[in-house]
């Protein structure tokens, strides 16, 4: 598995925002937001429900990364997307960094990507 998650019991907006505040709480900022549902009506209007990924990093932790392997770029940032389903209520998934990080085989990069996903457990954990 790549990924875990959660429903949460707010919009879809307001699940952005907690994300965003949660995130931030563990050291992370978010560097992207992409509205996919918007992108998709505007390039080939197709009509979505809200679906936004967010590209998160935690400045440190990303140096790190970094030092350990200057191509681990490729797999950052950590996404996290917040999607409202068809029933409309609103999941949270978070990128699996042990998973993806399980890729780079160099020393450090597997601890670095257990603590990575522990924040991450700690955000999905204070979402509401």
């Amino acid at each position: 598995m790549y990924g875990f998650g959660t429903s949460v019991s707010c919009g879809f907006q307001e699940a952005i925002e907690q994300v965003t505040e949660a995130l931030k709480e563990e050291g992370f900022g978010v560097l992207t937001e992409i509205d996919v549902k918007a992108t998709l009506k505007k390039k080939i209007d197709v009509d979505r429900r809200p679906y936004t990924i967010l590209g998160a990093c935690n400045p440190v932790l990303a140096n790190q990364a970094i030092n350990a392997d200057p191509d681990i770029g490729l797999l950052l940032p950590c996404n996290v997307l917040v999607r409202e389903e068809d029933d409309g209520s609103v999941t949270v998934n978070f990128m699996d960094p042990k998973s993806v990080l399980g890729l780079v085989q160099m020393d450090g990069v597997e601890a670095l990507a257990m603590e990575v996903r522990g924040k991450l457990e700690r955000v999905m954990n204070n979402l509401k």
